[in-house]
């Protein structure tokens, strides 16, 4: 095979490219997100559950001794104390669409923070509607897969009208998610989300939420729903693993409240302290 690479003509891929072709030429590649606070990872277990989930979803061969514990171990071995962290999983090389070889591979990278733990941001987002894009709804639904064009341009176009992050439909011109999290409203005292039919990211931290309005006896409500309604709401908020909760200001000049949502996140934050 004859290469080249930015100019340069090889006969080879070059050994720091031959292992991650296929994540290259496919995106046959899964990835998770994940924060380390003073050295724990408390959402680890939800992490590797989903991402387990889609390996054997794509036919990966998970060697046995994959498990939570064994993330957590490879991820300590690099990441500082408080840390953002990104855990890749690859198909070895070979084949073409269809693999002929399915071991994974993966990579950690870590990126230390400052934060011991969620902080609540003193300002609000600035958000609005991504009109170039519209998120697919079906099988593969819910991946945290590298095939991110859409979100890639989506997030371009928020930056262009100044937003800090835009939201996202799906193909049934419902909200679906923001370019980088799952959104909750409320609607008095209930507490809303599209639910994960509507085509989006089936989050950790959106899993862990719903686990804890349910010991507090909060009313939640997964439902479809379009902007317009959106803009109704009481409250608006994002969730992320890494950023925790982002509450919304301003939205198509609609200004939300933040009362319920911090109160809410208080009661995250020491849910996940030692």
């Amino acid at each position: 095979m004859s290469i080249n690479l930015n100019a340069n003509v090889l006969d080879a891929w070059p050994d720091s490219l031959a292992l991650v072709q296929r994540a290259l030429y496919y995106g046959d590649a899964l990835f998770e997100s994940i924060r380390v606070f003073q050295g724990r990872i408390p959402l680890l277990e939800a992490h590797w559950t989903r991402l387990s989930a889609g390996l054997r979803f794509m036919g990966y061969r998970v060697p046995e001794e994959w498990s939570a514990d064994y993330f957590n171990h490879e991820i300590v071995r690099v990441s500082p104390p408080n840390a953002r962290v990104r855990l890749t999983v690859w198909r070895s090389p070979g084949g073409l669409y269809l693999p002929n070889d399915d071991t994974p591979n993966f990579l950690i990278a870590a990126q230390a923070l400052d934060e011991v733990l969620y902080e609540w941001p003193e300002f609000g987002l600035q958000v609005g509607l991504c009109d170039s894009v519209r998120l697919p709804v079906d099988g593969a639904t819910g991946l945290k897969s590298l095939n991110a064009a859409r979100y890639v341009v989506a997030a371009r176009e928020a930056h262009a009208q100044g937003w800090n992050d835009g939201i996202l439909l799906n193909t049934y011109d419902r909200v679906c998610e923001s370019t980088r999290s799952n959104v909750f409203w409320w609607e008095g005292d209930t507490l809303c989300t599209p639910p994960l039919a509507e085509g989006c990211l089936t989050g950790t931290l959106r899993n862990l939420l719903l686990h804890l309005t349910l010991d507090l006896q909060i009313p939640v409500v997964e439902k479809a729903t379009t902007f317009a309604h959106l803009l109704t709401a009481d409250e608006v908020f994002f969730t992320n693993a890494v950023r925790g909760f982002e509450w919304v200001q301003v939205c198509e000049k609609t200004v939300f409240k933040n009362t319920q949502t911090r109160r809410l996140h208080q009661k995250m934050v020491a849910c996940l302290a030692p």
